[in-house]
């Protein structure tokens, strides 16, 4: 769907209608500058991945000699420094959002877990007696239909997560009001359907309103969950193995300006 919709409203009006190998290097550079007049330079990169991909495939499939992608010149991304939330904007975030919601604040804060894991949790994926949440699929969005259930981001997303008490106490008291059936996800929306992004993104804007908590979206709280561990002490290893990131150093560029460096430590 993501991918769909950048390629028909930012490549396709450019290039979508000329035959592949009459694509040269000049016109992809060319298109990542008229991007980059429109876009982020983070979103302009995505693009061209997309992009990439498909001339490569092409190369694969020996329908081109050489991908026109080869060579070209990338924005360069400057990343701001993460702010993680206060405790009290969670508390207060968790208590504006409606009831059925509640736990699930608490528990994207206090697991790390995104935001597609989180809506994929079916009840039986939680052990209140190992205390542990199981993650093994996500719900994808699919244009014009139904959101579905889909595998993670990455293999390496399938793991078994540890849930605190701070967690595991909304989380038991969530299903003992709302009690959804053992195969049922244990969040949904209002109309008892699957959840949408796109409902849940108006619902999640208006509580941080009330809450008066702004600038900060969902993906916020797995930035908090990453502060937490770093304040407790725990390692770069252990923050990558939690957040499930590729490497260590995706970590590091994150995350390195919240570790105490050597003269706090000292």
């Amino acid at each position: 769907m993501q991918v769909e919709g950048a390629l028909r409203r930012r490549v396709y009006p450019v290039i979508g209608d000329r035959p592949l190998e009459s694509i040269v290097p000049s016109d992809i550079q060319q298109l990542v500058k008229r991007l980059e007049r429109e876009l982020s330079p983070a979103s302009v990169i995505v693009t061209y991945r997309y992009v990439a991909t498909i001339f490569k495939a092409a190369s694969r499939d020996r329908r081109i000699a050489l991908s026109p992608c080869d060579g070209i010149r990338l924005p360069k991304i400057v990343k701001k420094p993460v702010s993680p939330m206060a405790t009290a904007d969670i508390q207060a975030l968790a208590e504006a959002v409606p009831e059925q919601y509640h736990a699930m604040v608490i528990l994207a804060a206090g697991t790390g877990l995104r935001q597609g894991e989180i809506f994929g949790i079916t009840v039986d994926r939680v052990d209140f007696l190992r205390r542990t949440l199981r993650v093994d699929r996500q719900l994808v969005a699919v244009r014009g239909q139904a959101p579905e259930f889909g595998p993670p981001k990455t293999a390496a997303s399938v793991r078994t997560v540890p849930l605190p008490d701070v967690v595991l106490e909304p989380l038991s008291e969530h299903l003992r009001r709302f009690a959804p059936s053992p195969a049922a996800p244990v969040f949904l929306g209002s109309d008892g359907q699957l959840l949408r992004r796109s409902a849940f993104g108006t619902l999640w804007r208006r509580s941080a309103t009330e809450a008066g908590v702004h600038g900060y979206t969902f993906h916020s709280l797995r930035h908090y969950y990453a502060s937490l561990l770093i304040r407790h002490g725990e390692s770069v290893k252990t923050v990558q193995a939690r957040l499930v990131h590729a490497s260590a150093s995706e970590t590091l560029d994150t995350y390195s300006h919240l570790w105490p460096d050597s003269d706090d430590r000292t």
